[in-house]
């Protein structure tokens, strides 16, 4: 009774959400990864074994949604123990300075029925710049779901401007990230249905998160159908 007045109260006095009004959500680790590969004259393509990540909105607005994510960049696994001392080292993640790769969100765009832009600060090897990360959200009728997204970033604008000896690498790099999760507790999510498409952007996706939680996904008055429908 005392937890329901309180409620009733932040509510009006404050814009934010109790707890029992925001869905919950868990990502099963089992079947999500995230994977990383880069064009060059032989195979370097990989995944990182350990990451976290948050998402939470303050309202049922996905407008106000924030990502966070950190990723142990020692964690790199290509299958080849030369391809990973050398990922590692400082001509490239430099992990004994910058141990961890991070994505914070600064603004949500929705440009689809289920689909998302989100852009945020994105570092790595101790240097920042701006970057779009893009999501597309897949849900049953059941309470599980799946989060995928996709990213291509620069190298050179991280100062990974060296190469391997005698292997040729591209520029860009592609980060990609399959994400299983289960609502465990709350509200179900709702989408709005007349997201306008945005222009071509320049595309990035990245990880996905161990356990969030997350308010709903469009606000009233559009158009929205249940999260699980």
């Amino acid at each position: 009774m005392r937890l329901t007045i309180l409620c009733l109260f932040a509510s009006t006095a404050f814009p934010i959400l109790c707890p029992a009004q925001a869905p919950v959500f868990e990502i099963e680790p089992v079947h999500s990864s995230i994977t990383f590969h880069v064009k060059a004259s032989v195979k370097i393509a990989g995944k990182f074994d350990k990451w976290d990540a948050s998402l939470t909105f303050t309202s049922p607005d996905e407008t106000t949604g924030v990502l966070v994510i950190t990723i142990q960049a020692a964690s790199v696994d290509t299958g080849s123990g030369m391809k990973n001392g050398k990922l590692k080292g400082t001509d490239f993640f430099d992990v004994e300075r910058n141990p961890f790769i991070t994505f914070k969100s600064t603004k949500f765009v929705q440009t689809g029925p289920e689909t998302f832009e989100v852009d945020g600060d994105f570092a790595i090897r101790g240097v920042a710049n701006p970057e779009k990360l893009t999501l597309t959200v897949s849900h049953k009728k059941t309470a599980s779901g799946e989060i995928q997204g996709k990213m291509i970033f620069n190298r050179k604008d991280y100062g990974m401007n060296k190469g391997i000896p005698f292997i040729r690498i591209a520029d860009h790099v592609d980060v990609t990230f399959h994400l299983k999760e289960k609502q465990v507790s709350g509200p179900p999510l709702a989408f709005n249905q007349q997201a306008a498409p945005t222009t071509n952007p320049r595309r990035m996706s990245f990880v996905g998160e161990r356990q969030y939680a997350a308010g709903s996904l469009c606000s009233p008055p559009r158009p929205c159908r249940p999260f699980g429908g």
